[in-house]
């Protein structure tokens, strides 16, 4: 059997491994940390293309996650899929509301609008809550004899002698591993929240200013900060307060949400997701940089690099 190493275990190495075994082919990831202490396992990760280029592709990718997640519906594993309103400008990206299945998405009502958007889509789309979805994920790898093992790879040289084939899927580590002038983070702090009777919605027509609720089934989350080049990991509380008060002016919610946790990441932003064969290192591919949009395309990248993958080992 032909085997391949996929680098990095958050949602875009886990569903790339899937889709490799998928087409018959042994996969052990190596990563610096299981998929609890990933980057994946600290966003709301709702279906939304949000920061992700290029747009035709990352459109495209879009559109075979919504697919498949509509196919991976089941009890316990946190895929749901729930009204959503997202707001939009001329100089949004709104190509992708031409793909998604006839019926899931509306031009929304004035009165069901929130204070402070002018016009905004309401859409039925996938919601992956991480804390159940990673590792029912990780779970379905190693069930299908996926091996795990938790490395640290420094360099493309290391990363190259693992396999005859490798799958670089370190989103923002691929900085360093790459020396990816190009990728730098854009950091993102949420608030997690008891349960709210308000709807799902999302505001990235402002820069700096990224709003957006999403009801899970046990909580709420409620951000965010979309400050690029930013690496500080620390819990910012100006930065919690803010969020909280974009809710109250907003007119979202009459009281104060009850905190439950605060929560900083940084996401792998990249002019373009870098998908292709490393030219320095021609078995290494690279599939990394996807913005906030892992859990939106990260299963449409994973398709087509089991195709391309298939191809190149026959």
């Amino acid at each position: 059997m032909n085997s391949v190493t996929v680098i990095g275990c958050g949602i875009v190495g886990l569903t790339s491994a899937i889709k490799l075994q998928e087409k018959g082919v042994q996969v052990t990831i190596v990563s610096k940390a299981r998929f609890d202490k990933t980057v994946s396992s600290k966003v709301g990760a709702i279906w939304f293309p949000f920061e992700v280029h290029p747009k035709e592709k990352a459109n495209n990718w879009a559109a075979l996650a919504y697919a498949e997640y509509l196919a991976d519906v089941k009890e316990g594993n946190g895929v749901a899929f729930i009204p959503f309103i997202t707001a939009y400008t001329e100089a949004s990206n709104t190509d992708w509301t031409l793909l998604l299945p006839k019926g899931s998405v509306r031009k929304a009502l004035v009165s069901e609008i929130p204070k402070g958007i002018k016009t905004a889509f309401i859409s039925t789309v996938p919601l992956a809550e991480p804390l159940l979805y990673l590792p029912y994920l990780f779970n379905r790898f190693i069930a299908r004899g996926g091996i795990f093992k938790e490395q640290t790879i420094t360099s493309l040289e290391e990363a190259s002698a693992l396999n005859s084939l490798i799958i670089n899927c370190t989103g923002l580590g691929a900085k360093e591993l790459c020396k990816d002038t190009d990728l730098h983070p854009m950091r993102g702090q949420i608030v997690r929240c008891k349960k709210m009777d308000i709807p799902s919605c999302a505001d990235s027509t402002k820069k700096g200013a990224l709003s957006y609720i999403i009801n899970r089934s046990e909580d709420c989350v409620i951000g965010g900060t979309d400050y690029e080049n930013d690496w500080n990991t620390n819990i910012e509380k100006s930065d919690t307060d803010l969020i909280i008060k974009r809710i109250l002016d907003g007119g979202l919610s009459k009281k104060t949400p009850e905190i439950i946790e605060e929560i900083v990441g940084l996401r792998p932003k990249r002019s373009a997701v870098r998908f292709e064969f490393d030219k320095d290192f021609p078995n290494v591919f690279h599939n990394y940089g996807h913005g906030g949009a892992g859990f939106t395309v990260g299963w449409g990248c994973a398709i087509e690099l089991a195709e391309i993958i298939r191809t190149q080992l026959r």
